[in-house]
C-alpha cells in the first residue's frame, strides 16, 4: 500500500513538473512573440488599415494568452489552447512584418517618383525663368546716327565730313515688351570705328559689360532708360563726344541689353 502511494506521488510530481515545463516553454514563446511585435510596431512609420487591423488582432490574442498563462492551475486543454494561440500570434506577426515590407517598398517607389517629379519641376522652373529672362530682353528698332557739326553760334548742322563732325548723335526706339517689368533698364552702346576699334572715353562712362554667353565686351556708352511694361520708348538719344578727329569710313553701332545684342546700324563719314 505504501509502495503504491509512493508511485502515485512520484507520478503526480512528474505531471506537475511537466506542466511547469510546458508553462515555462509557452511563456518563453509568448515573450519572444511579444518582443518581436513590439519591435515591429516601434519601427512602423506609415500606418494603413491592414496594419491597424493586424495590430488589433494581435493585441486581442496577446490578451487571451496572458489570461491563460496567468492561471496557476491552468488545465492541459487551456495550455494547449495557449500554444495554438501563440502559433496564431506568430503567423499574424509574420503577416504584419510582410505588410510593413510592402509599405516600405511602396514608400521607396513613391520617394523615387517624388524625386523625379521634383527634378522635373525644378527643371521646368529653371527653363521658365530662363525663357522669362530672354523674353524680358528689350529690342531696339529704328536706329539711326546723325553726325553733327557744332557751329560757333551754337547751332547744330548735320554733316557727313569726318573732319567737321563734333558729335555722333545716336537715336533709336525700344519696342514694347509685355514681359519686362517696370523700372530702370540698362542699355550699352558700342561704337565701332572704321579700324575696328571700340570708341571709348572715361568721361562717357565707357567700360566692359558681361555678355549672355559669359564673355565680356567693351562698350562706349551706358544709357539708362525708364521702361513701362507694354509701352514703347521713343527716341532714346545718346550723344558721343569724340576727343580728336573722326576717321573716315563706316561706323557700326550696336545696342546691348542683358548681355544680348538688341539692335545695330551704321553710318559712313567721308
Amino acid at each position: 500500500m505504501a509502495e503504491d502511494n509512493d508511485i502515485a506521488s512520484k507520478m503526480q510530481q512528474k505531471t506537475i513538473d511537466s506542466v511547469k515545463t510546458d508553462r515555462a516553454a509557452l511563456q518563453a514563446d509568448f515573450d519572444a512573440a511579444s518582443a518581436k511585435i513590439d519591435q515591429l510596431t516601434t519601427t512602423v512609420t506609415k500606418q494603413d488599415s491592414a496594419l491597424k487591423e493586424k495590430q488589433e488582432s494581435m493585441a486581442k490574442l496577446q490578451g487571451q494568452i496572458r489570461g491563460i498563462l496567468a492561471k496557476k492551475n491552468a488545465s492541459d486543454a487551456e495550455l494547449k489552447q495557449a500554444r495554438e494561440l501563440i502559433s496564431s500570434l506568430n503567423d499574424k506577426s509574420k503577416q504584419y512584418e510582410a505588410r510593413i515590407a510592402e509599405l516600405e517598398k511602396e514608400n521607396t517607389v513613391l520617394t523615387g517618383k517624388n524625386e523625379v517629379l521634383t527634378k522635373e519641376r525644378d527643371s521646368t522652373v529653371t527653363k521658365n525663368i530662363a525663357l522669362k529672362k530672354i523674353g524680358s530682353v528689350l529690342h531696339a528698332s529704328n536706329l539711326r546716327m546723325d553726325p553733327i557739326h557744332l557751329r560757333k553760334n551754337g547751332k547744330e548742322k548735320e554733316t557727313t565730313k569726318a573732319r567737321k563732325v563734333d558729335v555722333l548723335r545716336i537715336k533709336f526706339d525700344i519696342d514694347e515688351n509685355r514681359i519686362a517689368e517696370n523700372g530702370t533698364k540698362q542699355l550699352y552702346v558700342r561704337i565701332i570705328a572704321p579700324d575696328a576699334t571700340i570708341l571709348g572715353n572715361p568721361t562717357n562712362s565707357s567700360g566692359m559689360m558681361n555678355t549672355s554667353n559669359g564673355g565680356q565686351l567693351g562698350y562706349s556708352v551706358e544709357k539708362d532708360i525708364s521702361l513701362v511694361q507694354g509701352q514703347m520708348v521713343k527716341d532714346v538719344t545718346v550723344d558721343w563726344h569724340q576727343e580728336g578727329d573722326y576717321k573716315t569710313g563706316d561706323y557700326i553701332i550696336e545696342i546691348y541689353n542683358e548681355g544680348y545684342k538688341v539692335g545695330s546700324g551704321n553710318v559712313t563719314l567721308k
